[in-house]
């Protein structure tokens, strides 16, 4: 498709859905691809045509020149996709994804029929080592000792990575089907021969943390979202605090609430069969009941 860098080739993952299926359009957080969607579409394909994509420098989408990986830059690339597809679409982010999933609908109302966003990154500040997934790489972005932290963590196994993932994700790993950690596995070493993944991960990250502390603010963002729009939260999701919940839904002038017990950051991941009817409610009424 064409964007202000040029052409430029968006990876996604399409599951059918009948014939004139509404369409749902997936966006993964970080670290995530579109393959994070796999169990909730493939609940769906009896209802809706199933899009996942791959942002910008993750999955299989390769960024252009010059990007900056930021969540208005996402959106941008993002709206190109929706305004192809042709037809207003019901958008789902989960943690990044979320954020640039309200980004959209806020700036083009036209394109998006509904809102779920799952585990958003809204900002959350509280200076915890439990929130990510190998506590070297706060050392790993240090000056001096930052060389040594990124030599170990360069020899951590892809398997090592995944499970420790999957600890930080889920509030329950143990229900990760073998099958499914042995893909994420695979995903990831097939990543490491991708130029571009480590620094678009970084810079992502970066960049989300900076749009914490620096207007616009996504806070912002969330008020100007006129769609019928479901928040979906995990009550012990250890990345972004399940406090933030209550203000995201009020923040959505058509905002509501579902907080899932015994969930962590990734609940398409963790209870498709729940989100999948959370998110077919708000297609079906456009509310989220």
């Amino acid at each position: 498709m064409l964007t202000r860098w040029g052409p430029l080739r968006v990876h996604v993952r399409e599951t059918p859905g009948p014939p004139g299926a509404p369409i749902a359009v997936l966006l993964h957080g970080l670290a995530g691809s579109s393959t994070n969607w796999t169990d909730l579409a493939d609940v769906l394909r009896g209802h809706l045509r199933g899009v996942a994509v791959d942002l910008p420098g993750f999955g299989w989408s390769e960024p252009p020149d010059g990007f900056r990986f930021d969540r208005h830059e996402h959106a941008e690339v993002l709206i190109a996709l929706l305004d192809r597809i042709g037809e207003p679409v019901h958008l789902a982010g989960n943690s990044y994804g979320g954020a640039v999933a309200a980004e959209v609908a806020a700036r083009r109302p036209d394109l998006v029929a509904g809102l779920v966003l799952i585990s958003p990154a809204v900002p959350d500040l509280r200076p915890s080592p439990s929130r990510i997934s190998d506590r070297r790489l706060i050392a790993a972005a240090l000056p001096v000792i930052g060389a040594r932290a990124r030599r170990r963590l360069a020899e951590v196994t892809a398997r090592e990575r995944a499970e420790r993932l999957v600890r930080l994700v889920f509030a329950e790993p143990e229900v990760v089907p073998p099958h499914r950690l042995a893909e994420v596995v695979e995903e990831l070493r097939e990543r490491e021969v991708l130029h571009w993944a480590g620094t678009a991960l970084n810079r992502t990250t970066s960049e989300l943390v900076r749009s914490w502390v620096q207007p616009p603010s996504l806070w912002r963002s969330l008020t100007r979202v006129p769609a019928p729009a479901l928040v979906v939260w995990g009550s012990e999701d250890a990345v972004i605090s399940a406090r933030k919940a209550p203000r995201t839904a009020r923040a959505l002038p058509r905002g509501r609430l579902l907080v899932l017990p015994r969930t962590g950051h990734v609940a398409q991941l963790e209870r498709p069969r729940m989100v999948a009817r959370a998110l077919w409610g708000l297609v079906r009424t456009g509310d989220s009941w």
